[in-house]
């Protein structure tokens, strides 16, 4: 008889949920599509969506893109509880890209100091 995922994980030991789902958001920073990173942390399309005053659709179109605004990504992230930042990276070092950092906190999501 097969087990679920939940029973199995349910009768580990705490340390070792914990241990399995540090390893999991290690994997997850690695690489991840939106709705990968969305599902990961256990957040549906409505919440994100109420949290950007967008329809649920409107998430589900964002997550399909191949191309969007940094300023449409930071918003999806934040609405998430996470923060967005770009690094650069080349073969001897890594550059961490500070200039998109002008977001206004308090303003809509997307929106610019002054837009």
């Amino acid at each position: 008889m097969a087990i679920s995922l939940d029973d199995y994980m349910a009768k580990l030991p705490e340390n070792r949920r914990k241990a399995i789902g540090k390893r999991a958001e290690d994997l997850i920073t690695e690489e991840a599509s939106l709705r990968q990173l969305r599902e990961a942390r256990e957040r549906s399309q409505v919440e994100v969506a109420k949290k950007l005053h967008i329809k649920q659709s409107a998430v589900s179109k964002l997550e399909r893109r191949t191309d969007m605004y940094l300023s449409t990504l930071r918003g999806y992230i934040e609405a998430m509880g996470g923060e967005l930042e770009i690094i650069a990276r080349f073969p001897n070092h890594a550059v961490r890209i500070t200039q998109f950092q002008a977001l206004d906190p308090d303003g809509p999501p997307g929106k610019a100091k002054g837009d």
